[in-house]
């Protein structure tokens, strides 16, 4: 006669992490959450612990980053009891401690979405983080307004604090591009402007790239709307167009937005 099996929760560490990364407003949220629903992966959603982390982080060697990059996510996803799955971090500022998350878990990937800056900057202008006026901070306790973040160049930070509102903007898209392309061999590189018109051969390329089933994830991403391409067009001043490009012109044309 056989014995009854019971079952466990699986005690199983899952090592395959996937980074998302990019700029805020680039669409990080909904691919997040798109791959977090796949089967056998969960959305971490933006871990708040690493986040509020990050500006100390950044200022730190690689592998005490990782150290501590790795303690912070194990404990995360060991209370929400998920450490069996495959996690999905996407808070955009990993971008500035990629090589650090990478070097902590050496079978992750990372997938950087990509969008046009300035319609990226059309977003930040709505949601007024960068504004002087703007009161309050975000859900990791940092304050909205004109002052300098961790990613200013120190020698630009009073720069910074006197720009204009849309240049602010066009520089965190500089900053976190430029940061989240650190790692080419272990980051897909996806455009978000692809995304929301050609879901299908997208969602090809991410499956093959992290090993998923394509047809689910063709189905979340098709949720996916192109309404927000080129606002810029409409939604920018001639004068806040010129403060983008002259800061962020270099790389959006090495990126190939600008005709």
């Amino acid at each position: 006669m056989l014995g009854r099996t019971r079952t466990r929760p699986s005690l199983k560490r899952e090592a395959r992490l996937i980074f998302v990364v990019g700029s805020p407003r680039s669409g990080t949220t909904f691919l997040g959450g798109s791959l977090g629903a796949q089967p056998g992966l969960v959305d971490l959603g933006e871990v708040k612990p690493l986040k509020a982390s990050i500006p100390q982080l950044a200022r730190l060697p690689e592998q005490e980053a990782a150290r501590r990059v790795r303690r912070t996510l194990d404990v995360v996803r060991r209370l929400g009891l998920a450490g069996h799955l495959r996690g999905v971090e996407q808070t955009p500022e990993t971008s500035f401690v990629l090589a650090a998350a990478l070097s902590a878990y050496p079978f992750a990937k990372a997938v950087h979405i990509v969008r046009d800056g300035r319609d990226v900057v059309c977003s930040l202008l709505e949601r007024g983080w960068l504004g002087a006026e703007r009161a309050g901070s975000d859900d990791a306790g940092v304050a909205y307004g004109a002052h300098p973040r961790f990613w200013v160049e120190p020698d630009r930070a009073e720069e910074f604090r006197t720009a204009s509102e849309a240049r602010r903007a066009a520089w965190a898209w500089r900053r976190y591009v430029t940061a989240a392309r650190a790692v080419p061999e272990r980051t897909l590189e996806i455009r978000y402007e692809q995304l929301v018109s050609e879901p299908e051969p997208v969602a090809s390329s991410l499956a093959e790239y992290l090993d998923l089933d394509p047809e689910p994830l063709r189905a979340s991403l098709s949720r996916a709307f192109d309404r927000s391409v080129g606002r810029y067009r409409k939604d920018l001043t001639p004068d806040q167009l010129g403060d983008v490009e002259a800061e962020a012109g270099a790389l959006l044309n090495e990126l190939g937005y600008l005709e």
